[in-house]
């Protein structure tokens, strides 16, 4: 059996080659278009790395919210539904700490460096 790197392995090689060795060589749009792409490799990378156990802590956080189980997309539709029409508010116990961590846990694999979120891990 041969060993092969792991997809996150590729994803972040593809990454750093084209961060250290392409656009150091590139010049204008062609250099903003290697940028995007180091970015979205880093999304990538990041989802990869950290996706499936933010979707499970969600998934988990709605069951506990809702008092019902269900996959992750269905959940979601029956709290922003609950949301709707009044059944649920921000004064409902555990809804703004799911809202906060859901977001925490999406930027974190979006934008990492963003600074709000900085400030809310500081906290």
């Amino acid at each position: 059996m041969m060993d092969q790197p792991s997809i996150l392995e590729l994803v972040n090689a593809v990454r750093d080659f084209i961060e250290m060795h392409a656009m150091p060589e590139l010049k204008g749009h062609t250099a903003f278009h290697a940028r995007v792409a180091a970015n979205a490799l880093g999304i990538v990378s990041r989802e990869l790395e950290f996706g499936t156990a933010a979707s499970e802590a969600e998934r988990r956080r709605l069951v506990a919210l809702l008092g019902q189980d269900g996959m992750l997309l269905e959940l979601n539709r029956e709290l922003c539904a609950r949301i709707r029409d009044g059944r649920i508010g921000l004064d409902t116990p555990g809804l703004a700490d799911h809202l906060a961590q859901t977001s925490c846990d999406k930027v974190t694999i979006d934008q990492p460096g963003y600074d709000g979120l900085k400030r809310y891990l500081a906290v």
